[in-house]
């Protein structure tokens, strides 16, 4: 037990949010890292740029996987840049690379990435975003999604 490997706990969500959004995005990064585990997202802005934030403010490990093949046009907060050069197509990356993933508000990206993590059998966890399967545990609070992540991530091993 004591060679177990941290959990990678995505994020998705929208590049460009509310303040009210973002500031969730930043206290699941805090609390993403207070946990020992990693954060991948889309490296980009927003929900990405917010959590990876929250989870360096705490001294945690991010990794970006960014649609465009440039690692410079990661945001400033990841410290893992993986430049995939295939657009938005790298959503399947993210939900792939993460043991459980929470969803933020967002549009068509975010349900894309929702839809990868049904197909997948990835757990999810929803804070006020696309409300699509009764498989999502939905909350209402950033502290408790990282909790109920937390333990999808624990359940899945």
């Amino acid at each position: 037990m004591a060679n177990k490997k941290p959990f990678v706990i995505g994020v998705i969500g929208p590049g460009r949010c509310s303040g009210k959004v973002k500031k969730n995005a930043e206290i699941i990064g805090q609390a993403i890292a207070a946990a020992g585990a990693t954060l991948v997202c889309g490296g980009l802005g927003g929900v990405m740029e917010a959590s990876a934030k929250g989870a360096k403010a705490k001294g945690g490990i991010t990794i970006g996987i960014i649609p465009s093949d440039q690692k410079t046009d990661a945001n400033k907060y990841i410290d893992i840049v993986i430049p995939s050069g295939i657009g938005e197509a790298r959503n399947l990356l993210i939900i792939r690379t993460a043991d459980v993933v929470i969803a933020l508000p967002g549009m068509f990206g975010t349900l894309s990435e929702m839809a990868f993590c049904m197909k997948t059998k990835t757990p999810l966890v929803s804070l006020q975003a696309w409300d699509i399967s009764d498989k999502i545990i939905r909350v209402e609070d950033p502290i408790e999604a990282v909790k109920e992540a937390l333990k999808l991530a624990g359940n899945k091993e």
